[in-house]
């Protein structure tokens, strides 16, 4: 009996350390497959994919959207939806396109079939712009198409200027010819609360973004300018910023100080 003990408390140690070494396996492969996991978590800038309806839908907002055809000049010149500007895919790359100066503005692109389109989306996501919305190719496009030849030919549509009232006063404005001006226009009618601020302005909300081309400038009395993509300025006084110009009203410092200078204002908007 004393020759067989130590061989059966050999087996029980043996067994006992199999036992207690298993477990140990267990929790290395797990954690392995969540740092996998981690690792593949990273966000990546996108775009939203949506169906032409919904593309059409969409462009009879006045909201300031841009159409961006991604083709080559002479596809857009053989015919492309109304509005859209041109900027090829081959000549996006790392940064921003200047005719795209917002990138928090409304973005609808397309292409021919829907594949350039995709790979310029992305590579505007990429570059940190944020309204992104790509409807495939105009191959499907089932909406109105306009021509090069047939823009080059056809008589220009009467110009309806914009008006600008403060109170119940009309301004005469000279409006600037840019896409601000173009995207303010899509809006009206609007009415506007104005707020004095540092002395020298009023500002007040658009309720949306649109468009900009901000430079640095030095503003003069009766400059009218778009701040932040989101804001109206008239000034009765002089500051330099970042802005957008949006046009000049015609009237003297004094007129100006008059109207602008001693209380919050509502301007109107209007064909």
């Amino acid at each position: 009996m004393k020759k067989i003990t130590p061989v059966i408390l050999t087996a029980v140690l043996l067994t006992a350390s199999a036992c207690g070494t298993a477990p140990s396996s267990a929790p290395l492969s797990e954690s392995s497959h969540s740092a996998a996991a981690s690792a593949g978590d990273i966000p990546q800038a996108s775009y939203r994919q949506i169906s032409q309806e919904q593309a059409k839908e969409m462009m009879r907002a006045k909201d300031g959207h841009i159409i961006v055809d991604v083709r080559r000049q002479d596809e857009y010149d053989s015919g492309h939806i109304p509005g859209a500007i041109l900027i090829p895919n081959e000549t996006i790359g790392t940064e921003r396109p200047a005719a795209l100066p917002d990138p928090d503005s409304i973005i609808l692109i397309y292409c021919r079939s829907g594949r350039r389109s995709k790979e310029a989306a992305q590579k505007l996501a990429d570059m940190g712009y944020t309204n992104i919305y790509e409807f495939g190719g105009i191959i499907d496009w089932t909406g109105a198409v306009v021509t090069a030849e047939a823009t080059e030919h056809t008589e220009p549509e009467e110009e309806h200027e914009m008006k600008l009232k403060i109170g119940e006063q009309e301004i005469p404005v000279t409006w600037e010819d840019n896409a601000s001006v173009d995207a303010l226009k899509a809006m009206l009618p609007l009415t506007i609360d104005l707020s004095m601020y540092g002395g020298f302005e009023q500002v007040g909300s658009l309720g949306q973004r649109i468009v900009r081309s901000d430079v640095q400038m030095t503003t003069k009395p009766g400059d009218i300018v778009l701040y932040s993509g989101d804001q109206i300025v008239l000034f009765y006084g002089s500051n330099t910023w970042s802005y957008t110009k949006l046009g000049t009203a015609a009237l003297s410092e004094s007129e100006l100080q008059t109207l602008l200078g001693s209380g919050n204002v509502q301007i109107t908007l209007s064909e």
